[in-house]
C-alpha cells in the first residue's frame, strides 16, 4: 500500500476563467509565483528524501488554478515520476500547453485528470491534446462539468474520444434539483458513474481513509487529513511523518467533492477504480 499526498501549493490563478469554477479568481504576484515554485520545489525534495519502501508515494497535484502551463510544476512532475518510491504522479489540468515536455516523464507513473472547458477551447484542439497524450502512453481521464448548456459539446467529444478512454462528468451543483431524471440518465449513459456524483454525503462520523493512507500537503507544508478539513496536523518540514498518520472518523457534516468522497470507506473506491483512483481511470478501463 502506498500513502497517497494530495498536494496543493500557492498557485491561485489560471489561464481560463470558468463562471462554474470556485478558484482561479485572482491572478498571482511574480513574488507568490516565485513562493509557490520555491515551495514546490522543496516540496520534492522532501518527497526524495521521504518516499521509502517504507512510505511509497502517490503524489496528486491539485492546485486552485492551471499548474501545467507552469515549467516549475512541468519538472516537478518529470523529476517525481522517475523517483523509485513514487508510484504515480497525477496532475489535474485544463491541457493547455504543448505535451511534449511529457516525453521526459516515466509514462509508467505518469497520469493526467484532464477536463474540457468549451468556452475556452475548441473540441478539435482538445482532442488533439488527448490523441497526443495516447500516443505518449500517458494514462489519462477527460471530464467536463456537466452544465445543461454543455450537453451538446459532451455528446461531440464522447463521440470523438477512443472508446477506451474514461469520460467522466462532474455534476453542477449550485442548484439544488438541477437535473431531471432524463438528464441524469442522458449523462449516466455517458458516464456510468456520475449518479455516485450528485449527491452530498452525510459523513460526520463515518471511516475514512483520509488521514492515515490519504493526506493533503500545502505549500508550506502544513498536513492535513484532506482539502476540507483545516485541523493541522504537524508539517512535513518539522515534524516525522509517521507522527501525523492517524486513523479518524470524518468530522465534517457533508462531503460532496470527487477527491474527497472517494476516500470514504462506505464508497469501497479500491474496487471501483483500482490503481487509477487518483487520475479518476475507473478498473473497466484500466486497458
Amino acid at each position: 500500500m502506498s500513502l497517497k499526498v494530495i498536494y496543493r501549493g500557492h498557485l491561485t490563478d489560471c489561464n481560463y476563467s470558468c463562471e462554474y469554477c470556485p478558484f482561479a479568481k485572482e491572478k498571482n504576484s511574480r513574488e507568490m509565483q516565485a513562493l509557490d515554485k520555491k515551495d514546490l520545489d522543496r516540496f520534492v525534495t522532501w518527497v526524495e528524501h521521504n518516499s521509502s519502501a517504507d512510505y511509497p508515494m502517490e503524489i496528486f497535484i491539485t492546485p486552485y488554478g492551471e499548474a501545467l502551463v507552469r515549467k516549475w510544476y512541468q519538472e516537478a512532475v518529470i523529476r517525481l515520476s522517475h523517483l523509485p518510491y513514487v508510484r504515480k504522479v497525477v496532475a489535474q489540468t485544463n491541457l493547455a500547453w504543448n505535451p511534449q515536455w511529457l516525453s521526459r516523464c516515466n509514462p509508467q507513473t505518469t497520469a493526467l485528470w484532464t477536463t474540457y472547458h468549451p468556452d475556452f477551447v475548441s473540441e478539435n484542439k482538445f482532442v488533439e491534446k488527448s490523441n497526443a497524450l495516447s500516443a505518449m502512453h500517458i494514462r489519462h481521464s477527460v471530464g467536463v462539468v456537466g452544465l445543461k448548456q454543455h450537453f451538446p459539446h459532451i455528446t461531440a467529444l464522447r463521440q470523438r474520444l477512443p472508446q477506451d478512454i474514461y469520460m467522466w462528468i462532474n455534476a453542477y451543483k449550485r442548484e439544488a434539483d438541477y437535473y431531471s431524471e432524463a438528464e441524469i440518465a442522458f449523462l449516466e449513459n455517458i458516464d456510468h458513474l456520475f449518479r455516485l456524483n450528485l449527491p452530498w454525503y452525510d459523513s460526520m462520523g463515518k471511516a475514512c481513509k483520509a488521514g492515515d493512507e490519504v493526506v493533503s500537503i500545502e505549500g508550506n507544508g502544513d498536513l492535513f487529513r484532506c482539502h476540507f478539513i483545516k485541523t493541522r496536523k504537524g508539517n512535513i518540514f518539522t515534524d516525522p511523518l509517521a507522527s501525523m498518520l492517524k486513523k479518524e472518523a470524518c468530522t465534517k457534516a457533508t462531503c460532496h467533492c470527487h477527491i474527497g468522497y472517494i476516500h470514504l470507506d462506505s464508497m469501497k473506491s479500491d474496487e471501483v477504480y483500482g490503481s487509477g483512483l487518483l487520475e479518476r481511470i475507473p478498473v473497466r478501463f484500466a486497458g
